[in-house]
């Protein structure tokens, strides 16, 4: 089972070797399209979500499986950008997206869960998970969620936003937590709480007076500094350690400042997790 060859399209035979699974050509507009490999045990399913995709001219679905084998082989040989994996497809999860992240090692995973678990989100997360979604979730949802983590977003419903909060709070709270590497600059300190306002690399640039690439080079340093990797872990270390206590910036559109980051809840990080460094 595990050695199995990719499943491609909707064919009921293990042995076949993987190939293209049926697509729409996209229109020349979109000339590279984000490309999905979907891993999932029920063919239904796995043909709904398809159709769902062909609907969209950027997202085309290159392959499906519908076991961890399947998945392995389809991963290494048609380098998804995203993999939408649901979580029973193996009695280990976590240790089937490892196995995964090194044949794709630049695929960005979404899981499908059929119940979420506090523990079980945490963990995906650490391990390099870039989605959580239910299989429950609405077609809209599911389109913008794979366009989002494909543009180096993380995607998680507001419960998984407050369990990696409560995690990161737990883990802030022992003797052991990490240290930043330097002092943040004033211009640093006004980025990041942009950031965690929710504003976007262009309003960013904006507001400080800067352009949009200067943004983000700032951001690889404060990154850096900080031992984080993405906005949604930025936000939480700056309520977690109260970096931006007394720090103000005006909200996009508003000239009256903002309030002070120290005062950051659930909403604040998922609107700072939903754009892309």
């Amino acid at each position: 089972m595990g050695n199995e060859p990719a499943k491609p399209g909707n064919s009921q035979q293990p042995e076949k070797p993987a190939a293209p699974a049926p697509k729409t050509p996209a229109p020349a507009s979109v000339p590279n399209p984000i490309k999905i490999l979907i891993a999932d045990s029920q063919a239904i399913y796995r043909v709904g979500i398809r159709k769902i995709f062909a609907l969209e001219d950027d997202l085309r679905v290159v392959a499906q499986a519908e076991s961890l084998g399947q998945t392995l082989a389809a991963a290494s040989r048609f380098e998804p950008d995203v993999v939408l994996m649901e979580s029973a497809i193996s009695p280990n999860p976590a240790g089937a997206v490892a196995e995964v992240q090194k044949r794709a090692p630049n695929a960005k995973l979404v899981i499908i869960a059929g119940e979420s678990e506090e523990d079980d989100t945490v963990e995906y997360l650490r391990r390099g998970v870039r989605g959580i979604i239910k299989r429950s979730v609405a077609p809209e949802l599911l389109i913008k969620c794979v366009r989002k983590v494909a543009e180096g977003e993380t995607w998680l419903d507001n419960q998984g936003v407050n369990w990696v909060i409560e995690a990161y709070r737990t883990q802030s709270s022992h003797p052991g937590s990490a240290k930043p590497k330097g002092r943040l600059t004033d211009k640093e300190l006004l980025i990041v709480a942009c950031v965690t306002q929710g504003m976007k690399n262009k309003e960013i640039a904006t507001e400080v007076g800067t352009t949009e690439q200067v943004v983000k080079n700032y951001l690889r340093k404060v990154y850096d500094k900080l031992g984080v990797s993405d906005r949604l872990e930025l936000a939480l270390y700056c309520i977690h350690h109260r970096l931006l206590q007394g720090v103000k910036v005006p909200r996009p559109g508003e000239a009256a400042p903002a309030k002070p980051a120290s005062g950051l809840g659930p909403a604040d990080v998922a609107s700072a997790s939903s754009h892309k460094a």
